[in-house]
């Protein structure tokens, strides 16, 4: 079922009207990789009646106002990724096309997308509450850096007007809003959403004011490193943060879902394909690179700086059950015009499916400790057996000729398993592998792999090897496309120079995906890039001169591809 996005379709299901509207900077695409549209099954299945508005104009009321006001909220997203990294490059120039916009046009999407939305809202539709979600109002909840502006903004909603944010993965938080408003009982106690007040809840954290954090980089600092010790949903404290003469309060994290309600979730009744209403404007290229493609699980344990996961979806791994899983797979299979290929089977990280740790499970994450970072916690019990198995079994499906593995495979995890490793590790290559096997180790600095919280070079050595074995074995040609970081914090033109000399003499081969690091809000990496100092006040280098970031991708790739 699409969500219904055209008056046609409310009188066809029967609707005098809506409870809540989601507007979103993606176009419609109805999948379980599209977060609004995860969030207005979720709703629907709940009971509510639910609409969605994407990419509206924003200069009339004609977009916004088609499927008239919601009896509850609106629901305002800036689609899956923020709308400044949308929009702009790692070079700050403005991007030519967009893939989530039909026909891949640019502009579309507005510049800080939650912000322009919810004015939009605000100038048609003066009464009823405006909820922000999604990845771009998770990660700018309070006060942060932005690399656009060269700056320390506000908390967005302030800055938006909006009445909430629902921080995280949100189907619990807002399936409990729309109840409390439901009801007019008082929602403002839901975990997982951040609201303004006039005076901060007793018990709460207080946190360095935006006023201080925007003059003084150590004070920053102290607000990141208290923020992000209460973002773990066990052992997460509430927080609050002044902003002139309010406060923002940021409720504790709401719980992660259980196996059976992310089997909910994932087996709602998708369409697996671009709403008509959209579809007409243009192809979409996004739905290509998902369509047919199965999630097996939330999370993710990495850690890595640079990396907003951690802060969106948490660092506890949440799997679904095998046999939601193999239904899934038996849908696709089963759909008129199947190709008989599975585009992916994975998440965040493909490998960390099936894989628990019972301390975090009962006590949340570990404070000042990493679930891999350096070398995994012996507290994370690594075994790559029900993956394999799984993937063995999804391949055996009437009607499945290939199942691949797209999703990028975390290396010194498939290292670490001496049960399970490289039995997954064959399945892969014989099976799952479409000529290439992406891995991301980033660098192979010590100094900067220790400031991204990622494995030493000698654990991609030992993974490339144990590859090169795997396909010798099955008789493949198979190899490795390597992600790497320029310009990340720590990172000078003599780091660059080393994995340039890596590249060429230990892995052989001319790199081409360099990207220049972006300070993209809420990440350790970002709070470094900023302060100049680490997580201990120790002083790291940032390189901050475009022209000179640019320099250290080129010493890799050379200068026929600028980012």
């Amino acid at each position: 079922m699409f969500i219904p996005t055209t008056e046609k379709e409310l009188r066809r299901l029967g609707w005098d009207g809506l409870d809540i509207i989601l507007v979103s900077g993606d176009t419609y695409t109805d999948n379980s990789y599209n977060g609004s549209a995860v969030i207005g099954h979720w709703l629907i299945d709940h009971g509510f009646r639910v609409g969605m508005i994407a990419q509206p104009d924003t200069g009339t009321s004609d977009d916004i106002l088609r499927l008239g006001i919601p009896e509850l909220f609106w629901s305002v997203s800036a689609g899956c990724v923020d709308s400044m990294v949308a929009n702009y490059t790692s070079s700050n120039r403005r991007r030519k096309d967009d893939d989530f916009t039909p026909g891949g046009l640019a502009g579309k999407r507005p510049d800080r997308a939650s912000i322009a939305y919810t004015n939009l809202i605000k100038r048609y539709s003066k009464g009823k509450p405006v909820v922000l979600g999604g990845i771009e109002a998770s990660l700018r909840r309070i006060a942060h850096y932005d690399c656009w502006s060269d700056s320390v903004r506000r908390s967005v909603l302030p800055d938006s007007k909006a009445d909430a944010i629902v921080y995280g993965m949100g189907e619990l938080s807002n399936l409990e809003i729309a109840g409390c408003m439901k009801s007019g009982s008082d929602w403002r106690g839901t975990r997982g959403i951040c609201y303004m007040a006039s005076s901060p809840p007793p018990g709460f954290t207080e946190l360095p004011p935006y006023e201080e954090c925007a003059r003084d980089k150590d004070a920053f600092a102290e607000m990141f490193r208290i923020f992000s010790g209460n973002c773990d949903p066990i052992s997460g404290r509430g927080m609050f943060q002044r902003h002139g003469d309010r406060y923002l309060v940021h409720n504790p994290p709401q719980r992660n879902l259980t196996t059976e309600e992310l089997d909910s979730v994932y087996e709602s009744d998708f369409e697996n394909a671009v709403h008509p209403y959209y579809a007409a404007q243009g192809h979409v290229k996004a739905m290509d690179t998902v369509r047919n493609s199965i999630t097996t699980h939330r999370g993710c344990y990495g850690g890595c700086s640079f990396c907003a996961i951690a802060v969106h979806q948490g660092r506890a791994v949440v799997s679904r059950s095998r046999e939601s899983i193999i239904r899934e797979a038996e849908k696709i299979a089963s759909k008129p015009g199947f190709n008989g290929i599975i585009q992916d089977v994975g998440g965040p990280t493909a490998n960390m499916y099936g894989i628990d740790c019972a301390k975090k499970a009962k006590c949340g994450a570990c404070t000042g400790r990493a679930c891999l970072g350096k070398k995994p916690c012996p507290e994370l019990h690594i075994d790559h057996g029900k993956q394999t198995e799984l993937l063995s079994e999804i391949r055996r499906i009437p009607g499945v000729r290939k199942v691949f593995v797209n999703s990028g495979i975390r290396y010194d995890m498939i290292v670490a398993d001496h049960a399970n490793g490289r039995k997954y590790l064959d399945e892969l290559v014989e099976h799952h592998v479409s000529g290439q096997m992406k891995i991301a180790p980033e660098h192979v600095s010590r100094r900067v792999l220790d400031l991204m919280g990622k494995p030493s070079a000698d654990v991609l050595t030992e993974f490339k090897e144990m590859f090169d074995e795997s396909n010798r074995k099955f008789g493949k040609n198979q190899f490795l496309t390597y992600y790497f970081i320029a310009a990340h914090p720590g990172s000078r033109e003599e780091d660059m120079k080393e994995l340039s000399a890596f590249c060429h003499t230990v892995l052989k081969t001319n790199p081409e995906q360099v990207q220049i690091f972006t300070p993209s809000p809420s990440t350790v990496s970002t709070m470094m890039y900023y302060t100049g100092k680490d997580f201990s006040g120790k002083k790291v280098f940032s390189e901050h001169v475009l022209g000179l970031k640019e320099r250290q991708k080129e010493i890799v790739v050379g200068r026929r591809k600028r980012s």
